[in-house]
């Protein structure tokens, strides 16, 4: 989940652990004035695994395609080495 950044006027700065589909907050869970959400720059964004383009997203037709051009293409290199 998320962590939202919320400034309230009389209690100051405060983060709040929110879904994504959860409407933002319009007053402070301490004082109950009204609470202005803030940008926040902490993007924590982890791609988990060995690569995310080879693993999810990529088709097998596509697949299929590079590992023939590139066969290709290195037979070609190894033929213009002898």
């Amino acid at each position: 989940m998320p962590t939202y950044e919320y400034k309230c006027p009389s209690c100051g700065k405060f983060e709040q652990w929110q879904s994504i589909k959860d409407d933002p907050l319009t007053a402070c869970p301490t004082c109950g004035k009204p609470v202005t959400r803030l940008i926040s720059n902490n993007v924590n964004i982890i791609f988990k695994g060995p690569g995310f383009y080879a693993t999810d997203n990529r088709s097998a037709s596509y697949e299929k395609a590079a590992k023939a051009e590139s066969g290709s293409s290195s037979s070609s290199n190894s033929s213009s080495d002898d």
